[in-house]
């Protein structure tokens, strides 16, 4: 790009910043040192990378959604948290948010995330160890006791049963008053990144896929400001895959789910805003900063150049970060301290939209109050003390930066070409086959590709080969972690641990027999019935699966009677 295009862009960034909201705020260095909102080439002279970067707001969107980055509106801070029962993650959450948390991340058991209730055989010894037990509407209820839905930020990590849950959290609102049409939040609900890494799936994927077409239909008549489908990278990153590898298949999954909503005649100008994304935040700094910038500029691209979006809210990939729990380690835990605030840094300087820190002893078990505290004070720390607000894009222009950003870009690329053509469509450029392949298949060209990878564990094994590669390097002293392969003497005491009781298991499965026994137990029964018969048909299966929510039909109940119908889905076994 010459030096006049380079000047014209500039006054472009320069009116829309003038005229977008700014924070009162103090945008000096520490020392008392001006600095300027973005910065970019010195006046007069061309620079070809420029073309690809961009300025802070405009397509696309390398250096950012807004033009004022962070000194418009800072990241959300919002921790990811659930244990025991209701009532004692209520309490944390009160705690969270008193300590400055922005939003609020439930974090759920594994019996309540494989759509099964309480007192199931198959939940014994797990209930509320993972996260918060959940059988019916009344634990959101008590979840939520306190707090005003209508007034917090909601995410919501499950993706298998996600809309009977979102369905209870919709009943508890309706319990609170709260008008259901301004409800703000997240639901996960993506299910490609279950069969793909985490492997917590109820049914086969066309029945999934049916729950989440009807999620977001829903949603965009009913619900506009809450983001029904947070693809989720994280789980994908944490199996073992490359950077490039978490950012291709995550976005491939998107790809997926705009092609969903447009194969249910939805306006992807009106859909795509209402998904979001959740990536993982690894210790390269570097490399988690430039795949952050390379994730919203290929999206951006895809979506309008294959997908037809004309909205820049449409093009905008927002996204949620945790740091990487599987870079924590159980020997010498407070180094977790350290690698939680390099990662958090990295998610920060790709400019995050939301931010969770993981907790130094979350390798050991569900995080102390002090040590979700430290969690929290390590964001503030970066918000408030360290100057990174001040600045668009700050590592804008770093050749280090932008040659990474521009090589995880094409190792993309070509995943996505690996992608479609486990779907049957070949060509050199991936937006160019998928943009030609369009409108010829009932599925969309991505979602061949990725259904295709699914069944035949295309998936697993790219991220095998991953996950195998970095133990040898670890074994072989290429690659080190501190206190595990290198430094290993240390004078830190045992960490004092949270530990969930028996008791809450036993509470909980008490409440829930309760709960059964002092219902309508006949609207219950009517209700499940109509779930069944909207499953059989076309019919939206919300407004069913909402009613069902309302009469404290339990999750299992609901999970249990679409498993009835639709049946389960097995994993094909590896040879």
């Amino acid at each position: 790009m010459d030096a006049e295009e380079i000047a014209e862009g500039r006054e472009r960034w320069a009116k829309r910043y003038a005229s977008a909201a700014k924070r009162d705020a103090d945008f000096t260095t520490l020392s008392g040192l001006e600095v300027e909102p973005v910065y970019g080439p010195p006046e007069g002279v061309d620079d070809p990378r420029m073309g690809r970067i961009g300025w802070p707001g405009e397509f696309p969107y390398t250096r950012g959604l807004y033009p004022t980055g962070y000194r418009g509106r800072q990241w959300t801070i919002r921790q990811f948290s659930g244990f025991g029962n209701a009532e004692q993650t209520n309490a944390r959450y009160k705690m969270l948010l008193g300590a400055g948390g922005g939003g609020l991340s439930v974090a759920f058991d594994m019996p309540t995330l494989m759509g099964r209730d309480s007192d199931e055989p198959a939940s014994l010894g797990e209930v509320g160890h993972c996260g918060v037990a959940i059988d019916s509407t009344a634990d959101m209820d008590r979840l939520f006791d306190g707090i005003g839905l209508g007034g917090v930020t909601t995410s919501m990590t499950i993706s298998g049963p996600a809309v009977p849950i979102f369905c209870m959290y919709l009943a508890a609102a309706e319990r609170q008053g709260v008008d259901l049409s301004t409800l703000d939040g997240t639901l996960q609900t993506d299910i490609h990144k279950e069969y793909i890494a985490q492997k917590e799936w109820l049914f086969p994927p066309e029945p999934h896929l049916r729950l989440i077409g009807d999620l977001m239909a829903y949603c965009a008549e009913h619900i506009p400001r809450y983001k029904p489908l947070s693809v989720s990278g994280y789980h994908i990153r944490e199996a073992g895959s490359t950077a490039a590898q978490e950012l291709a298949f995550t976005l491939a999954d998107g790809f997926s789910y705009v092609e969903l909503g447009l194969s249910r005649g939805l306006d992807v100008d009106v859909f795509a805003p209402g998904l979001s994304f959740f990536f993982d935040a690894h210790i390269d700094f570097f490399e988690e900063v430039a795949k952050f910038r390379a994730a919203r500029r290929i999206w951006a691209k895809w979506l309008r150049d294959v997908y037809g979006a004309e909205t820049e809210r449409a093009q905008w990939l927002r996204f949620h970060t945790q740091t990487a729990g599987v870079s924590l380690t159980a020997q010498q835990p407070y180094n977790n301290v350290v690698r939680t605030a390099v990662e958090a840094l990295a998610a920060v300087m790709g400019g995050t939209n939301s931010l969770h820190t993981n907790a130094l002893d979350e390798t050991l078990a569900l995080p102390t109050d002090q040590a979700a505290e430290i969690a929290l004070r390590t964001q503030a720390v970066l918000r408030d003390e360290t100057g990174v607000t001040n600045v668009a894009d700050p590592l804008g222009g770093s050749w280090y930066v932008e040659a990474l950003t521009d090589k995880i870009e094409a190792e993309a690329e070509d995943l996505f070409l690996q992608i479609l053509a486990l779907g049957g469509e070949t060509g050199d450029n991936a937006a160019d086959v998928a943009r030609e392949a369009a409108g010829r298949h009932e599925i969309g060209p991505v979602t061949s590709g990725i259904l295709r990878g699914i069944e035949d564990g295309w998936f697993n094994a790219q991220i095998a080969e991953s996950a195998f590669t970095y133990q040898q390097q670890l074994e072989d002293g290429t690659k080190h972690i501190v206190g595990v392969t290198e430094l290993t003497n240390t004078v830190t005491a045992d960490l004092e641990i949270l530990r969930v009781s028996g008791e809450v298991e036993q509470g909980q499965n008490a409440l829930l027999a309760e709960r059964r026994a002092g219902r309508d137990n006949a609207a219950v029964e009517r209700a499940l019935a109509d779930i069944v018969t909207a499953a059989r048909g076309t019919a939206n299966l919300i407004e069913p699966i909402l009613q069902a929510a309302r009469v404290e039909a339990t999750l299992g109940e609901i999970c249990g009677a679409l498993r009835d119908e639709w049946g389960e889905y097995r994993e094909n076994a590896a040879i």
